[in-house]
């Protein structure tokens, strides 16, 4: 299968960069005075429920928005001992999940093994997965695998309109997505009763928030069946953030201050409690740690009294930790709230 890939690399890949051209921004208050205001002075973390690692940038598409600037000339791959010593954490923890991202997760040479051993020490397992990866032939079999262990997939699409998202995501991506959710769906997940979970995420095509969850969710369930006889659990909606190639988008096509002048003046208190950074802990390629995702991708680590790596990481630690913040903040936080779970209100 050939795509048509965006280009991955643009002036602002490297995070200082980025950190600068968004602390110049303009913004009514900051990220931090706004969070103080409805009772989070400073924001701290909860207990630790979701230990999310990013094996790497490795993948084999290069989308438009993709604030991890993952590609196919990505060599970034979390190494053995990192991975061995992520396993440990989670097994010496009573962390119940682990989600797996990446890049395409998929493509890391151990990713079957470390679904093995976490769902044989009884951890519940999520697969970041772009679809398109499953129609490789390499990888045909792995909706097959993913059943097997009962991994969670949490599918990325942006649009059931295939224009919209070979727009975003490269020319032949919509087809060949339809392709891997069908079958999804003939190994039972997606269905009613199955117990294998499928939820699809969307980023909005543009510089603008999503919209109403769950509003979107009944919009395409009837046309994902209608048109193509999918179905799926859930539709996760995620607030494209102010980080790398949608950075870059912003900033060429002169939106990147109103971009961020909209999700600051969204801000919603009561999204905050649902924020990701304050149940998840995110191991980078690396091993080093961060509060979230997103944080990994601006190389905003851990603050400098919680534990900086996964090696000398301990749950009790962690808990309970200042998070770190910034104007990208504010992307989690507008309208109904945004995560790695979707809507946060």
């Amino acid at each position: 299968m050939l795509l048509t890939l965006a280009n991955s690399h643009h002036p602002l890949s490297d995070a200082v960069t980025q950190r600068a051209t968004l602390a110049g921004l303009r913004t009514p208050r900051t990220f931090e005075d706004a969070v103080a205001g409805c009772g989070h002075d400073p924001l701290r973390a909860a207990a630790i429920s979701t230990l999310q690692i990013n094996l790497g940038k490795r993948c084999n598409q290069a989308c438009r928005h993709c604030h991890v600037d993952a590609g196919p000339d990505r060599h970034e791959v979390m190494p053995p001992h990192v991975v061995d010593a992520c396993l440990s954490f989670l097994d010496a923890s009573d962390i119940p999940t682990l989600d797996i991202t990446g890049g395409a997760p998929e493509m890391h040479p151990s990713f079957r093994d470390i679904v093995r051993r976490a769902r044989t020490a009884g951890r519940h397992v999520m697969d970041r997965c772009n679809l398109t990866i499953t129609q490789l032939p390499n990888y045909s079999d792995l909706p097959e695998f993913l059943a097997e262990h009962r991994v969670e997939v949490v599918a990325s699409l942006p649009s059931f309109a295939a224009r919209l998202t070979d727009t975003q995501r490269g020319s032949g991506v919509f087809e060949a997505s339809i392709a891997a959710l069908r079958r999804f769906n003939e190994l039972g997940y997606g269905v009613d009763g199955s117990g294998l979970l499928l939820h699809l995420v969307t980023n909005p095509v543009g510089a603008f928030l999503p919209g109403s969850q769950k509003a979107l969710e009944v919009d395409w369930k009837r046309e994902l069946h209608r048109l193509h006889g999918v179905t799926f659990n859930r539709l996760y909606t995620i607030t494209n953030m102010p980080i790398s190639r949608f950075l870059q988008f912003l900033i060429d096509s002169g939106n990147l201050q109103g971009y961020m002048d909209r999700l600051a003046g969204a801000f919603n208190p009561a999204a905050v409690d649902g924020l990701m950074c304050r149940n998840t802990l995110s191991v980078g390629w690396d091993g080093q740690l961060y509060d979230c995702d997103f944080n990994q991708m601006l190389e905003l680590g851990t603050a400098a009294e919680a534990p900086r790596t996964i090696f000398d990481a301990r749950p009790a630690a962690l808990a309970g930790r200042r998070i770190v913040v910034g104007p990208h903040c504010f992307g989690c936080t507008a309208g109904a709230g945004s995560s790695c779970g979707g809507a946060t209100v």
